[in-house]
């Protein structure tokens, strides 16, 4: 039963992580270059801009989602499997993501590198 609960938080660290991830570069791509934002308007407007955009809060919000459910898993699994297999799959999840939702480029290369990825979770897993 413990394995069910280390996986189920697995699967909810991997979820609330990738749509965190997406949800924080989508806020940041609509703030615009940090930098420039910065030299032109300064310190408060980057804030501002920042702080103001509901993609971060939620972006952030699902990010603490996602470590207190690591918390949770690592009560009940190892950190040997807790840590690589939630790492592993919020890479390949990301990847998956950022073709759908963000329209990024994923070239095959970042494809491989997912699969194996996978395969190296399968192998935990087993």
């Amino acid at each position: 039963m413990k394995a069910v609960y280390t996986w189920s938080a697995i699967f909810v660290i991997v979820f609330a992580s990738v749509v965190g991830d997406v949800l924080l570069a989508r806020a940041m791509k609509q703030v615009g270059d940090v930098g420039a934002l910065w030299r032109r308007a300064g310190f408060g407007t980057v804030i501002g801009r920042t702080l103001g955009n509901p993609n971060f809060l939620f972006g952030v919000l699902a990010m603490a989602v996602a470590f207190f459910s690591l918390l949770f898993a690592l009560s009940w699994g190892d950190v040997s499997l807790v840590a690589p297999a939630a790492a592993s799959l919020t890479f390949i999840g990301n990847a998956v993501a950022a073709k759908i939702f963000l329209h990024e480029r994923v070239d095959r290369r970042r494809w491989i590198a997912a699969s194996l990825v996978a395969a190296g979770v399968a192998l935990l897993a087993g």
